[in-house]
């Protein structure tokens, strides 16, 4: 690992220079300090001269600085396919409906996505930052996706952005043993097989307290038992009991399991007592779900994960809590899902889906980097040929 240093502002400090627990107030500062470490980012380059490089899609300075070192540069395109050619079509303004209707958004997530892509840092738009990052990715686009799952969604992306797509497969990383996760372990084995959700909404979405309220309550309405992942922003001081409904760890008693901050998900999902997760659907969680065979309970937030959620359902591993009109959540639909997913005759087949889906990938996970690694040799010496003819010249 090699880091990079960004510069501090007042109300930057350095325990925020990562998305990690950042309040979403300062995501705009925390953009502008990351486009300032360009020139630290230069002499990152120069010092390790790597024969290429990979980079993600809010940073179209990194191709460039890596151009003038005539490094070849590749985006790498953290989201799914889905999600990433329904923000292209949206983008581009084609005037023409997306193609895939199943993949849509609600009223109250349409406006929010307006708003995203219309954000600025340093006078660049969002949107502008991710085309500026398309385009200048050499050849090829790396997606942390398969084809099992999203083979018309990276077709159309190629076509949108007029660039080979190459699916890299889940990137799901391997589960190792550790000492803290007995407690779960522990937990988890006095429970019968499938008979337990693990609920998690991400690293960096916070529910408000009338949201963990309503979740609260459907949890409990649920009668299903579930390990709850709380977390609030950095520096705030709410307890997970101030922030619970009253008496609500009373009530649920050893049904539920409430953690503050941080659980082993991948551990967690593997365990056969797990029957659901119960997930804002950010799609590396997605990934997770889908590898481990658990059936997805989608409750979407903010940013891609709307589209996330739809494409669970679509592929038939998941159903969606259904929010209000005006985007709020309701307690009787968590539980009523969660039951569904769970318990009941309506979660048959996506029980079924899940597990069969799951087979499918562990099957297909080596065969999708080998693919890879040949596209990154070829590139490589694509750019060792150019360079080699440029020395001649």
């Amino acid at each position: 690992m090699v880091e990079l240093h960004l510069p501090t502002f007042p109300d930057l400090p350095p325990h925020y220079h990562t998305t990690k627990g950042l309040p979403p107030h300062l995501m705009a500062t925390l953009k502008k300090a990351f486009d300032m470490a360009n020139p630290s980012f230069s002499n990152i380059l120069k010092t390790l001269n790597p024969d290429l490089l990979i980079y993600d899609f809010i940073q179209p300075w990194a191709p460039v600085v890596a151009s003038a070192q005539n490094i070849p540069a590749i985006l790498f395109l953290s989201s799914g396919a889905s999600a990433s050619c329904f923000f292209h079509h949206k983008i581009k303004g084609l005037g023409v409906e997306f193609p895939f209707p199943s993949i849509h958004l609600e009223e109250h997530e349409n406006l929010k996505i307006s708003q995203l892509l219309e954000s600025s840092a340093n006078q660049l738009k969002d949107k502008d930052r991710v085309l500026e990052c398309v385009e200048k990715s050499s050849y090829i686009i790396l997606i942390k996706t398969f084809r099992e799952i999203e083979a018309k969604y990276i077709d159309y992306l190629s076509f949108l952005i007029q660039k080979k797509i190459v699916p890299v497969g889940p990137l799901v990383q391997d589960l190792i043993e550790e000492d803290y996760q007995s407690k779960f372990i522990e937990w988890l084995s006095k429970k019968d097989q499938s008979s337990a959700v693990f609920v998690s909404f991400g690293t960096e979405y916070f529910l408000s307290k009338e949201e963990m309220e309503e979740i609260a309550h459907g949890l409990e309405l649920s009668k299903v038992n579930f390990i709850w992942v709380v977390r609030f922003p950095e520096g705030e001081s709410m307890k997970v009991d101030e922030a619970l409904p009253k008496r609500f760890l009373e009530r649920v008693g050893e049904r539920g399991m409430v953690v503050e901050g941080w659980a082993p998900q991948g551990k967690i999902l593997e365990h056969s007592s797990i029957g659901g997760f119960v997930s804002h659907c950010g799609w590396s969680s997605v990934m997770e779900g889908m590898k481990y065979g658990v059936p997805i309970i989608a409750m979407p937030m903010h940013l891609d994960q709307p589209m996330n959620a739809r494409l669970v359902v679509e592929v038939g591993v998941g159903m969606e809590v259904k929010r209000e009109k005006d985007g709020r959540v309701e307690r009787g639909e968590v539980a009523k899902v969660i039951r569904e997913v769970v318990v009941e005759k309506e979660g048959e087949e996506v029980r079924r889906k899940s597990k069969e889906l799951s087979e499918k990938m562990r099957k297909k996970e080596e065969e999708e980097i080998d693919g890879v690694v040949e596209e990154l040799l070829q590139l490589c010496k694509k750019s060792d040929r150019r360079n080699n003819n440029l020395n001649s010249l």
